[in-house]
């Protein structure tokens, strides 16, 4: 076929890009803005990418026209394809019917630990031999892309809730069909599209709806608002988490610098201390789903064992970037003030962030979920885990409705009045200078974004005389 992705430089949209050139289908793509690393991976593989978005990029004689969530009507690609009655679909639909159908589909969703989780998992079944496909927001360190056609019988799929397309407002994964899915956590987030924590808990309804009878349903039992929702399961459950009751559960939990340990028990049973390179009690909770979904795909947890110990990770989750002068600079994808609070509680346990050097955390609000106001409380709370916070104008802020928008200088202010220190400034090049000047050895900076933050971390790295790594 003759395909063409509108808005192809998305994670999900790429990835899928990927899986139809290796099933040697014909891809074009357009996007508003395409620059590396995105679009020397795309031109590798052969796809002609086209900017910024017009009616000629679409090609007249394409078989399927993909619809990134992000175009709604009034885009020229949009509107050409409406005029042409071009059969035309949604990212998660497609992938649903040319690469899940038939397998044996394990999704993982929830708010937070989704890229982590779905990478682990992979990694885990890659490790026993089981050769899976995957398609995963992130880029996971072990497999360079986050998406993968593989042999086996399994294909793992990070569950993204939020919405399809324009003419689809359905949360992605209800197309999915899940065999086995794992929510590891459900709270308020996206708030354009999403009133509400109990608007975005039927989202999650919507996915336990599609879960087989004969299915397996993987919860994180200490979300209250996941744990409200599990007697809505038509399907087998099992839970996890840290120093509680559950089936999966983890015990006398230990840092050791940017790595964990950890006693795994199921059911009751003590099944030895497992070790992982991650640092942070969330990733344990990652890793406890992981390792129920393997165990249900016939991969015990001593399989398992090896791989945990050796997987390396998510490009943009807690990933070091460099170190200089004797400071360490991470670069971490948080943009929900939960993940804010564990990122940051994270690097405090760790060698790096408890050796006595300080914690500074840099925070551009960037995503919608960041920008808003509604979050301004949590935010600040989440932030007074560090010692200095930096916070940078917001990206874009007019996207956002003028009452509903975060202040730059009122999170600051909140995080004051809680007891913490922290400052706005506003520009990359007016961080870097000031960091560059203040910043002593044993230092760790984590610089929070889930964008490109300018190039900020190079270029701070670089102030301090050192090399990105």
């Amino acid at each position: 076929m003759k395909i063409h992705l509108a808005g192809i430089c998305g994670t999900a949209m790429a990835g899928l890009a990927g899986l139809l050139r290796a099933k040697e289908h014909a891809v074009t793509g357009s996007d508003q803005d395409v620059y590396p690393p995105m679009s020397t991976q795309l031109e590798a593989l052969g796809i002609a990418l086209r900017s910024p978005y017009d009616e000629s990029n679409v090609p007249e004689d394409a078989d399927l026209v993909v619809i990134g969530n992000a175009l709604s009507r009034g885009n020229p690609e949009v509107e050409i394809v409406l005029d042409r009655k071009q059969p035309m679909a949604s990212m998660p639909a497609v992938l649903a019917q040319e690469f899940i159908a038939g397998k044996t589909s394990l999704v993982v969703a929830g708010t937070h630990g989704k890229t982590t989780t779905a990478s682990l998992l992979a990694f885990i079944l890659e490790s026993a031999g089981r050769d899976p496909s995957f398609l995963i927001g992130g880029v996971p360190v072990d497999f360079g892309a986050g998406w993968r056609l593989g042999r086996g019988p399994h294909f793992v799929v990070e569950g993204d809730e939020y919405d399809c397309a324009f003419f689809d407002k359905r949360p992605k994964f209800v197309h999915y069909q899940p065999d086995v899915a794992v929510i590891g956590n459900v709270e308020y987030d996206h708030a354009d599209i999403y009133p509400s924590l109990e608007a975005v808990q039927t989202a999650f309804v919507r996915l336990l709806g599609v879960i087989p009878r004969r299915g397996l349903l993987v919860a994180g039992v200490e979300s209250p608002a996941l744990e409200a929702l599990l007697p809505r399961a038509y399907c087998r459950v099992e839970t996890f988490g840290v120093c509680v009751p559950a089936n999966w559960r983890a015990d006398d939990v230990r840092s050791e610098g940017d790595a964990t340990r950890f006693l795994l028990r199921h059911e009751g049973h003590e099944l030895g201390e497992f070790r992982m390179r991650l640092a942070g009690a969330h990733n344990v909770r990652n890793a406890l789903a992981a390792l129920a979904v393997a165990r249900s795909c016939g991969v015990e947890p001593e399989a398992a064992r090896e791989a945990l110990r050796t997987f390396r990770g998510v490009r943009r989750r807690l990933e070091v970037r460099g170190r200089a002068r004797g400071v360490t600079v991470y670069d971490d994808f948080a943009h929900h003030p939960t993940a804010v609070r564990e990122t940051l509680r994270a690097l405090r346990a760790s060698a790096d962030g408890g050796r006595g050097g300080r914690l500074l955390a840099v925070f551009e609000p960037r995503s919608y979920t960041s920008r808003t106001r509604v979050f301004l409380e949590d935010f600040a709370r989440a932030f007074t885990e560090a010692d200095l916070t930096v916070v940078a104008a917001a990206f874009l802020p007019g996207k956002v409705p003028e009452g509903q928008r975060l202040r730059e200088d009122e999170l600051v202010s909140a995080i004051a009045g809680l007891g913490g220190r922290a400052r706005f400034t506003p520009t990359v090049g007016e961080i870097v200078d000031e960091l560059s000047g203040e910043l002593r050895e044993g230092d760790t900076v984590v610089i929070l974004s889930n964008g490109g933050f300018g190039g900020i971390h190079d270029r701070l790295i670089r102030a301090l005389g050192g090399a990105p790594a």
